[in-house]
């Protein structure tokens, strides 16, 4: 029995010293390398839907100011009014402007009177000087010399007659397009001036046709074009639905916000919708089909640069990229990309290039 629990124990301090000295072979520093994981680049875009505010705008604007100075004699419309095209808003009176047609006419009628006595005069002696030695030549020229002067101060006060005239036509306002009246800030009796631009008379909408304005961030805006369809949802309708088509892009990317303004025509003959109203706008973006796609989590922002990792020759490299269209997963890169490329995915800045 002695002898049996003996042998037990040496051949137990026996594997205890073995499995010590397996131990102190592995290196007291040894580090895990890690792993990473990579996917294959995708050619292609990736389709998305954009929510965007915007706003609606009358088709075409604006503040009415006098022309001339003079008094308010009549008001035709009210905020509210509907007009057309060239109906009259408000009459002006001014009357020292009609003395002056009237003393412009009658400053022409003499000039021009007086530029018929010396053409007839250069008639005659025109006439007279068929005859040899009846008209010297001189006179003969200072009397054509003569008519041609008269004729030049004829038209000069037909000129200023005919201005005059159109200025009085200024004291009658009317509508350059059709539209709504929305503000209206003048009252008969009231002096205006031409110089004064603190306050319009009048201001006139038109509502039969909006615009829709909004601003698109520039990494989608390129990827859309004109007659693209737009949904919209107007706030002040319950969210009601409604379908437009791009129509106007301003070909234009605001330096500050990073965005190009486009503009969708809405109908609005029934008059449901007001400029001012705002909009949640839908776009849909395919994509562009010259970027390549990747999962998001593989694009590394940091303070200084947005890029990839990829392995290339077996080692890793940082690729500086742009972005585009993005989903919940995938996103669209732009830059020194192969379409032979793997990409690290769950990459971050604390990875170093090798």
């Amino acid at each position: 029995m002695k002898n049996s629990t003996l042998i037990l124990l040496f051949a137990v301090s026996f594997l205890y010293s073995c499995s010590g000295e397996k131990e102190k072979e592995k290196p007291a520093n040894a580090i895990a390398v890690p792993v990473y994981q990579y996917v294959q680049v995708e050619k292609g875009g990736v389709a998305t839907t954009i929510k965007l505010p915007a706003q609606l705008a009358a088709y075409q604007e604006v503040s009415i100011f006098p022309k001339m100075n003079g008094y308010v004699k009549s008001v035709s419309v009210d905020i509210g009014t509907k007009v057309s095209a060239g109906s009259a808003l408000l009459l002006l009176e001014a009357p020292e402007l009609n003395q002056a047609v009237i003393q412009a006419r009658e400053k022409y009628t003499k000039a021009r009177a007086e530029y018929m006595n010396g053409k007839e005069r250069y008639r005659r002696l025109l006439e007279a000087s068929e005859t040899a030695g009846a008209i010297s030549p001189l006179d003969l020229s200072s009397a054509r010399s003569k008519m041609e002067a008269d004729s030049a101060i004829a038209n000069a006060e037909k000129a200023n007659w005919q201005m005059q005239t159109t200025m009085l036509g200024y004291l009658k306002v009317v509508a350059p397009f059709s539209g709504i009246i929305t503000e209206r800030n003048v009252h008969p009796g009231a002096l205006v001036s031409a110089t004064s631009k603190d306050k319009p008379l009048l201001e006139l909408k038109q509502v039969s046709r909006l615009r829709l304005q909004v601003d698109v961030p520039e990494n989608a805006s390129s990827n859309l074009k004109n007659a693209d369809t737009v949904s919209f949802f107007v706030s002040a309708m319950q969210g009601k639905k409604m379908t437009g088509f791009i129509n106007r892009r301003s070909k234009n990317i605001n330096a500050q916000f990073r965005n190009e303004r486009m503009e969708i025509d809405v109908e609005n003959e029934s008059g449901i919708l007001a400029p001012g109203m705002y909009v949640d706008v839908i776009l849909y973006s395919k994509g562009n089909s010259n970027a390549f796609r990747v999962p998001k989590s593989a694009v590394v922002t940091s303070t200084e640069r947005k890029y990839v990792l990829i392995k290339r020759n077996g080692k890793i490299q940082k690729i500086d990229i742009s972005t585009g269209n993005e989903s919940s997963s995938m996103i669209e890169i732009f830059g020194n990309i192969n379409s032979e490329d793997q990409v690290m995915i769950n990459a971050n800045d604390e990875i170093k290039e090798s």
